[in-house]
């Protein structure tokens, strides 16, 4: 039925002014802005649209995944910029000490967006 329609994703967040510095500025994606929120332009030509919701609970799962050629370089680079990272210290998804998780032929690493919705980072695995 949608096979030939175009999709996207969207997320809300509490603040679009911190979401934009966030989004644009740590993470350095194109964001453009409009009267109803931001539009988060990807690398492959996808787009994510960003509103504000006044009563906005934090997303408990990834919401989005950036695909990197080397999680410690990203994970060193974001967190001189401010950017923390979660750490698990038992269970299948334990991580080192920087927060990152290594398995099943893949690397990942979690953080939040100042609205505390969970993103990561990863390398390789079938995400490459």
């Amino acid at each position: 039925m949608f096979k030939n329609n175009n999709a996207f994703s969207s997320f809300s967040v509490d603040d679009l002014s911190r979401a934009k510095s966030f989004y644009g500025e740590t993470l350095g994606l194109e964001v453009s802005e409009d009267r109803m929120g931001l539009e988060l332009h990807l690398a492959n030509g996808g787009n994510v649209f960003v509103y504000a919701k006044a009563d906005h609970m934090p997303a408990t799962f990834t919401i989005l995944n950036f695909q990197v050629d080397d999680v410690a370089l990203v994970v060193d680079t974001l967190k001189s910029a401010g950017v923390r990272f979660e750490t698990y210290g038992k269970g299948e998804l334990k991580t080192d000490e920087k927060g990152i998780f290594s398995g099943e032929g893949m690397k990942i690493a979690w953080f939040k967006d100042p609205a505390g919705n969970f993103l990561s980072v990863i390398e390789g695995g079938d995400a490459n």
